[in-house]
């Protein structure tokens, strides 16, 4: 069985997006038609036996981020749940402190995603390859390049 672990901030940080996200979390900031972070709930989806996606992150569990979560389980038939930092922790401390929910179950192995990325994520390849050449304690790592063009106005 596997989970997926998808970080996805706070309101304290987007300030690119500004002033798109004052009104929309960035999570949920459309790519393509869907949120954000629907792209990642889809690629997780895609691999066999993964049971549970757990958000972690620091904004209120207000309407929105409510409805999203309740979308996407309706959706997907999955559990998703969103885990609310009670004060913003950074990237090891939402994983620290939610340590327990993340390894409940016992999961054979679970995918740490940073929730503001989108891209073609090979995650059935990444088990697969991890499963052939990892044993206990090993961690498979997909490196990304992001590349910026600046325009001169």
């Amino acid at each position: 069985m596997y989970k997926a672990v998808i970080l996805i901030g706070g309101p304290q940080k987007g300030t690119r997006f500004r002033p798109l996200s004052f009104d929309v979390p960035k999570p949920l900031f459309p790519v393509a038609g869907v949120p954000t972070i629907q792209h990642l709930i889809e690629a997780c989806c895609r691999v066999p036996n993964l049971r549970e996606v757990l958000l972690i992150g620091f904004y209120q569990a207000d309407e929105s981020i409510n409805q999203f979560v309740s979308s996407m389980v309706k959706e997907y038939s999955i559990s998703i749940r969103y885990l609310q930092e009670y004060t913003a922790l950074g990237t090891a401390g939402g994983i620290y402190h939610f340590r327990d929910q993340i390894q409940s179950g016992d999961p054979e192995a679970f995918f740490l995603i940073n929730g503001d990325v989108c891209g073609d994520f090979p995650l059935v390849e990444m088990t697969k390859f991890h499963k052939e050449k990892g044993s206990e304690g090993w961690i498979t790592v997909l490196g990304t390049e992001v590349s910026f063009i600046i325009l001169d106005t």
